[in-house]
């Protein structure tokens, strides 16, 4: 799949978000579907030109996935579902490490695909909160990358 990687624009936005919807819909299996939405709304008021975000995008214009880091931390990762698999998450993920200086990603304990995937990349678990930022009862792993 050819895809280049460039850094956040307005006019992608309305993209970005259906992609975190379908991403989360393929993939956050554990979430109450009530929070999902719940999640949405928080998200759909997000001002991405307030942080590093870079985007996966077609020659056609169209966003494959996307990430977002502040300061050493990657906050997010949504793909696609029919792009998990194909090395745009991983593409994205070495640039937040390599370029960004990324050193640090919380996931939820119930995202074990996730787990496993920042983890070939040499993050490892170093501590768990029982609740998410917002609350809600979904435990939050929090990963540093090995020295």
């Amino acid at each position: 799949m050819k895809f280049r990687i460039d850094k956040y624009k307005d006019t992608y936005r309305q993209q970005m978000l259906e992609v975190w919807e379908a991403s989360v819909r393929a993939t956050h299996h554990f979430l109450d579907p009530d929070d999902i939405d719940f999640y949405k709304s928080m998200v759909s008021k997000i001002d991405f030109s307030q942080f590093t975000v870079y985007l996966s995008i077609t020659d056609k214009d169209e966003v494959l996935g996307f990430l977002g880091v502040a300061g050493k931390k990657l906050e997010m990762v949504f793909l696609k579902p029919e792009c998990i698999g194909k090395g745009i998450g991983r593409a994205l993920t070495t640039l937040a490490i390599e370029d960004l200086g990324v050193t640090e990603v919380d996931v939820n304990e119930g995202n074990v695909n996730a787990v496993i995937f920042y983890e070939s990349f040499g993050f490892e678990v170093y501590d768990r909160t029982p609740i998410d930022d917002a609350g809600k009862p979904y435990p939050i792993l929090k990963m540093r990358l090995k020295k």
